[in-house]
């Protein structure tokens, strides 16, 4: 390798002494006179590899297994889990049901049909269905399950309805506590309030008849006197068609 001086370069544009454009710097000076045999070039078994190729070449390898190893979302995965949530909105606020984890309580809350002339709905709510107190996320389930149950309420009434609570075959440990009772009140929307005409509770115990006592007068007047006492399903019957209202088995 042979190190080359640059000459000395005035960047002017006359051909005066030391311009570039001057009869002395057309002229090539004999020290930069190259034999091109002497110079060194490369063998035919050099690479121009840099250092970093392999590593490239390894972190490319690695990351194309780990994509493969990541299954595909497919749309029928999609779809099903679109349906893993549902969004409804209460109160004018957005809300989201997580769908699976209250899959097993569902039943808690159905259509009986109707009653009298029109589209007056029997709305049956088996308490029997809820949670146990006991999961780890009672609080989590019971949040989405009342979600659930208010959003339901609404699609299910038309005009004027009653609610059938039935109480039997509930243990203690499944009872709705009476802030979530009171929150779903609260959370109906204002022509639900107003158009529920009855509210029977069948096979009442202590527990409930207590905690109704206890809260008659923090509640309106109105609603307490909505509140009616069924002690046996033959006295249920009397008062309603039971053609569609599905009693479970265990009550």
């Amino acid at each position: 390798r042979i190190k080359l001086t640059a000459p000395n370069i005035n960047l002017s544009l006359d051909q005066s002494e030391g311009s570039v454009l001057s009869d002395d710097n057309l002229d090539t000076p004999d020290e930069i006179d190259i034999n091109v045999d002497d110079l060194d070039t490369p063998d035919d078994a050099d690479s121009f590899e840099y250092t970093g190729q392999e590593e490239q070449t390894a972190a490319k390898d690695a990351c194309q297994e780990e994509s493969e190893s990541i299954p595909e979302y497919t749309a029928e995965e999609e779809r099903e889990d679109n349906r893993l949530w549902r969004t409804v909105v209460i109160g004018e606020q957005e809300q989201r049901i997580d769908m699976k984890v209250i899959e097993p309580y569902k039943k808690v809350i159905s259509h009986g049909g109707y009653y009298g002339d029109g589209l007056n709905a029997i709305i049956v709510f088996a308490a029997c269905f809820l949670p146990d107190s006991s999961r780890t996320d009672y609080n989590y389930v019971m949040e989405n399950l009342f979600l659930y149950v208010i959003s339901t309420l609404e699609l299910m009434v038309a005009e004027d309805y009653m609610i059938i609570y039935l109480n039997g075959a509930t243990p203690r440990r499944r009872m709705p506590g009476l802030g979530w009772m009171k929150k779903c009140y609260e959370m109906i929307d204002r022509r639900l309030r107003k158009n529920l005409k009855s509210f029977i509770i069948v096979h009442p115990s202590w527990f409930i008849r207590t905690i109704l006592a206890v809260t008659r007068p923090f509640i309106s007047s109105k609603f307490s006197s909505k509140i009616q006492y069924v002690n046996t399903l033959a006295e249920l019957r009397e008062i309603i068609p039971m053609e569609y209202v599905h009693i479970p088995d265990s009550i």
